[in-house]
């Protein structure tokens, strides 16, 4: 009942937000780049930053028709407790009328978790570009009933089309990913110059111990960290963002750092290299940093993978999928943690994979780490992907404890969750 009750809020009381927000922004009159998609957005972002000047502002941790009006009223949440909302009422007519901020260009990233959400944040923030990097099944649960009532053919065509808003509402410049035919259905909806970026242009992608190395359109293009190689997409969009902004760009991405929690890479207990991309989890991100890992130059390849949450009557199906993922992996020890794992994803492996003994299952967190601490011989490199606190584990098992800040959901609701769950 309280979570219905919410839904039905959530809209009218972002809507007052939203209205000083517009006041805010008729004011500052910033030039206005959204990132948008499933899956890969703060990535980009992180991208575009390691590439532009200072005088930039970026909408960070801000992507939702909360999130967004409070970043461009300055407005801030702390705690995540529902007693700081008294305050946000209160001061939102007066940040309204603020001096704006000194920065010109707002690189801000925008979600569609619900139906509606493209529309409303498309309609407040009425981009100058849009950077539209994926769509796929997140959220999935929240466009069910779109599909129940002969809207949608699929949840993928009812989240593609609630992204779509963003390309409808752009003044001048869209850029999008182009082998996604669901989203490619959803081009049509703008008449702004368009820029399709397709898997054609990547020569080659090549990992190492220095990190990501891609190929396209015959330039090289080095990151110094581990990404999957659907970022070959972003790194085309931030070029060619550059190039429309009349930047030139480092193509060596030098500064470029990883937002926590997306395949980042630390030294953990016992010489083990663990590799960190527990920030979220779908079938397509899935697929993405697990086929990353098979590339790995490593050996002793261990994957701990947790449930994908959100995904509605999807569920039970795209849990099976991601047993023949793991199935073609080949990983020396298969770690899952999670109910909807055992329930769906652990009977298919059984008859996948021949040698029982590389798959282990659990439901909590808790026993993930005390497993790990008891059977790791030393030298392994582990993949963590999935929900249900993984953060968590990977910070039991970090070798230097100075690297927890570095890891995601470090607010302190969250700190309070996982001590919930023994961790």
């Amino acid at each position: 009942m309280l979570e219905k009750f919410k839904q039905v809020l959530y809209f009218p009381i972002a809507s007052y937000f939203a209205f000083f927000a517009k006041i805010q922004l008729t004011i500052w009159k910033p030039t206005i780049v959204v990132i948008t998609g499933s899956s890969g957005k703060t990535t980009l972002l992180h991208l575009i930053e390691s590439q532009l000047a200072n005088n930039v502002k970026y909408s960070y941790h801000a992507n939702s028709s909360y999130g967004i009006p409070f970043d461009i009223l300055d407005l801030h949440r702390t705690t995540l407790f529902i007693t700081e909302w008294l305050s946000l009422f209160f001061l939102a007519p007066f940040k309204a009328f603020k001096k704006p901020f000194k920065e010109k260009l707002y690189i801000v990233e925008a979600d569609c978790d619900r139906p509606n959400e493209g529309k409303f944040l498309a309609s407040l923030l009425k981009p100058n570009i849009t950077l539209w990097v994926s769509s796929s099944r997140t959220h999935s649960m929240n466009f069910d009933n779109l599909v129940k009532q002969n809207k949608f053919y699929n949840v993928e065509d009812a989240i593609a089309f609630e992204f779509g808003y963003f390309l409808a509402y752009t003044k001048d410049l869209a850029l999008v990913a182009g082998d996604n035919e669901i989203m490619a259905k959803q081009f049509p909806r703008t008449n702004v110059e368009m820029h399709i970026i397709k898997k054609d242009c990547l020569d080659d992608y090549r990992l190492s111990d220095k990190g990501t190395e891609f190929i396209i359109d015959k330039k090289s293009y080095q990151l110094p960290v581990l990404v999957p190689q659907e970022v070959f997409y972003s790194i085309g969009m931030t070029i060619s963002l550059l190039k429309y902004l009349g930047i030139k760009p480092d193509l060596s991405f030098s500064k470029f750092t990883l937002p926590p929690g997306r395949s980042s890479k630390f030294e953990g207990l016992k010489r083990t290299t663990l590799i960190d991309s527990s920030y979220n989890a779908n079938l397509s991100s899935m697929q993405a940093i697990i086929d990353m890992f098979v590339q790995l130059p490593a050996k002793n390849k261990w994957a701990v993978l947790g449930d994908m949450l959100e995904q509605g009557k999807e569920e039970e199906e795209e849990h099976k999928k991601l047993a023949e993922l793991i199935a073609s992996a080949k990983f020396n020890k298969i770690i899952l943690m999670g109910p909807r794992v055992k329930k769906y994803t652990y009977p298919i492996l059984q008859e996948l994979i021949k040698d029982k003994d590389k798959i282990e299952v659990f439901l909590g967190p808790k026993d993930v780490v005390d497993y790990l601490e008891n059977n790791l011989d030393g030298g392994e490199t582990i993949l963590f992907k999935g929900a249900r606190f993984l953060e968590g584990v990977v910070e039991h098992m970090l070798a230097d404890k100075n690297n927890v800040l570095k890891l995601c959901r470090r607010e302190k609701i969250w700190i309070i969750r996982r001590k919930r769950w023994g961790l």
